[in-house]
């Protein structure tokens, strides 16, 4: 994973091309860069996200915003009532429940 300007970056090995590539994923948007040693695709990325960046402006739109910190998540009716029920036995709101537990998750996994 690489990041710059907020965009993230997800790379991928092709053994048998010798390249390595990748991709923005935070992004709908589709913004790839390759090179053959870490130093070039660390260059690429960047270049790849500043000709993301200009070509919006040159279009006059916006470029995406990596996050904007909402996002909306469908559950089964159960683990809604479940999370909700846990949120307000801990004299918090759903949101800051959920936040919590993600944070803690994310946490864990490093």
């Amino acid at each position: 994973m690489m990041e710059y300007k907020g965009y993230i970056g997800k790379v991928e090995i092709d053994e048998e091309a010798g390249i390595l590539h990748g991709e923005v994923i935070n992004i709908r948007d589709v913004v790839t860069f390759e090179g053959q040693t870490v130093d070039e695709l660390q260059q690429a990325f960047r270049d790849s996200v500043e000709d993301y960046l200009a070509f919006c402006a040159q279009r006059g739109e916006a470029p995406e915003k990596p996050f904007s910190g909402k996002f909306v998540i469908r559950l089964p009716t159960e683990l809604h009532r479940r999370a909700y029920v846990k949120a307000k036995l801990a004299d918090k709101s759903l949101n800051r429940w959920v936040t919590e537990v993600l944070e803690t998750a994310v946490q864990e996994q490093g």
